[in-house]
């Protein structure tokens, strides 16, 4: 893109510089919460709303008409019976994931402990405590076509062992299964070993050994 083009918008930078150049974009309050919600999956407008307790509709409004102007974001007609509005990340959009798994790690230890009246939401425990941390060049050496089933408050999440993602679709049987509460999950990046977990009944975990060992080096697990 040349710099001599963009839209300036109020408040920009106006500096030559690409990380500026993001923040103008991205650095709107409540912009990267859309996009962390965006990144579990496209959702409508209500959806959003409701994953977002305390942002203003109007705020909201404002957030999604930004993105969607500046090429990250997209509206899509689902047709019938569905027929409504949804709200998705274009290819754009999902160069953001890196950085919203790097700003998971760096927040993590600003969190207080995990319990089960403070804990994440059972939708965003796969790609926070898991995909955040996959350690991709580890795939590469491992270099296995598997996936493990990650069972949060009894939804499951599936998780790959080729990327950081969260698989939509699954064929045969998961090497590992992980089952437990969203904030034992929680614990895992606070300092407690899923040994410990498993050891103390709050998480369950199944699978070969050789399978087990495969999942924690993929997902940086003591």
């Amino acid at each position: 893109m040349n710099f001599a083009t963009v839209r300036r918008v109020p408040g920009s930078y106006d500096q030559y510089c690409p990380i500026a150049r993001s923040l103008d974009v991205l650095g709107d309050r409540w912009t990267l919460l859309v996009l962390r919600e965006l990144s579990l999956g496209s959702q409508r407008f209500t959806d959003l709303r409701r994953n977002l307790p305390g942002i203003p509709p109007n705020v909201l409004s404002q957030r999604l008409k930004r993105l969607v102007d500046d090429g990250i974001v997209a509206i899509e007609e689902l047709p019938p019976p569905a027929a409504r509005s949804v709200y998705r990340l274009t290819e754009r959009g999902r160069d953001v994931q890196p950085v919203l798994r790097a700003l998971v790690r760096f927040g993590t230890p600003e969190l207080a402990p995990a319990t089960a009246e403070l804990a994440p939401r059972p939708a965003t425990v796969a790609p926070v405590v898991f995909v955040s941390w996959f350690d991709e060049g580890e795939a590469a050496r491992i270099d296995v076509d598997e996936h493990y089933d990650v069972v949060v408050d009894g939804r499951v999440q599936h998780l790959s062992s080729r990327r950081p993602a969260v698989r939509r679709r699954v064929e045969g049987d998961p090497a590992v299964i992980v089952e437990g509460p969203a904030w034992g999950f929680a614990r895992l990046r606070q300092g407690a070993t899923l040994d410990d977990l498993a050891a103390a009944g709050t998480l369950r975990v199944t699978g070969s050994k050789a399978a087990r060992t495969r999942f924690r080096r993929l997902y940086a697990l003591a």
